[in-house]
């Protein structure tokens, strides 16, 4: 885990690397990937032989919502329990970095089992994000 200034212009590429080939080139989704959130937040990577095994970033309170918030969450290989752990990670940095009690995310739809299960419950309805549906959704320290 590194704050942005933290970041090695190696560290920056593969994590600007995996993020759009997930979220832009294997979703389809045209959309300005990188945006200032990257400055001003925790960027949370697990690391293998293959470079970024999953990643995501834990946005300072005040930024994309009054809340701290998770986001941009991927696992470059899927249903190896990958998800899980870079989400716990994140979460225990809101816990730890931020003194965060509650985490706000906007979860892909088809993500909202995974989050559930990560203690996450949905407060919005069901919203289209740059055209891939999303709800919103709150953790709360017990």
């Amino acid at each position: 885990m590194k704050r942005f200034e933290e970041l090695s212009a190696a560290e920056l590429y593969e994590i600007y690397r995996v993020r759009v080939a997930v979220f832009v080139v294997e979703q389809q989704c045209a959309y300005q990937e990188v945006d200032e959130a990257d400055r001003r937040c925790w960027h949370v990577f697990l690391h293998d032989e293959d470079g970024i095994a999953a990643y995501c970033r834990v946005i300072d309170p005040g930024v994309t919502f009054p809340e701290a918030s998770v986001g941009r969450v991927l696992a470059t290989r899927r249903r190896q329990g990958l998800g899980t752990r870079i989400v716990q990670a994140g979460l225990a940095v809101a816990r730890e970095r931020m003194h965060a009690d509650v985490v706000h995310i906007e979860a892909q739809t088809y993500a909202r089992r995974l989050y559930e299960q990560l203690g996450f419950t949905p407060v919005s309805d069901e919203f289209l994000e740059d055209g891939i549906p999303h709800i919103g959704m709150i953790w709360r320290a017990e």
